[in-house]
């Protein structure tokens, strides 16, 4: 943990409703709150860990995960300055343990507020009003989630992943299963199909798109490529 800085506007920034909170639950919220700075790769929580307080990212990324029991990992989202987490949120409210893991993607600077005074500030409406927004906002991302896991072919979902990100990927196939919630293996497989089409050229960790007209089209539609039948998972 690292001394709470001096300027507390660095977390109100981020999180405007901090400032619009009642004079003394403001206080309390900054003063209570513990201050941590941690290195990309961090574990902040893992399964059947107790909750011990709700988080504020103020700077750097959380990756929020579900673990299978055979190691792969579905991605479920990210955190980043100005949003809450959903698990964490539901944790508290339900008093229970985690049932995911979140690791800091990037160098992250968080504000922790403790149980207790998460418990103590859901009297105050504009505290109350700001969890569940923003719970609600994760709750509609799951189901999107859901839907793109549940009703969206794997190649569907790769080509999506590829677009709007640059002409050239620097990415692993491993990086892109990661995100995908799948494996490498499968990846891999329809990669090679995207460049027997001609939508994309494949070098080691670079992945340059071709056609990102074709990418669409299979985004949009789920015109599989060739070598690249596979289930969803």
């Amino acid at each position: 943990m690292s001394p709470q800085p001096p300027d507390p506007a660095l977390a109100a920034a981020h999180y405007p409703m901090i400032g619009t909170l009642p004079e003394a639950a403001r206080h309390r919220l900054l003063a209570a709150g513990r201050w941590a700075r941690v290195p990309a790769g961090t574990l902040l929580f893992d399964d059947h860990q107790a909750c011990e307080g709700f988080p504020f990212v103020v700077e750097g990324s959380v990756r929020v995960v579900k673990c299978a029991p055979n190691g792969r990992e579905l991605p479920l989202y990210r955190v980043t300055p100005g949003e809450t987490c959903i698990i964490s949120s539901s944790c508290l409210l339900g008093h229970e343990d985690y049932n995911a893991r979140g690791i800091a993607e990037t160098d992250t600077v968080l504000l922790m507020l403790p149980k207790a005074e998460f418990d103590a500030l859901l009297a105050e409406p504009t505290f109350r009003g700001f969890v569940f927004h923003l719970f609600a906002e994760r709750i509609a991302d799951l189901m999107q989630l859901i839907e793109e896991v549940a009703f969206h072919r794997l190649d569907q979902r790769l080509a999506g992943l590829l677009l709007g990100k640059g002409r050239l990927l620097h990415v692993t196939h491993q990086q892109l299963a990661d995100e995908l919630g799948s494996v490498r293996e499968f990846v891999s497989r329809l990669l090679k199909g995207f460049a027997a089409q001609g939508l994309v050229k494949l070098s080691r960790e670079q992945i340059e798109i071709l056609d990102p007209a074709g990418l669409r089209r299979v985004a949009s539609d789920g015109r599989q490529a060739e070598g690249g039948r596979t289930g969803a998972m």
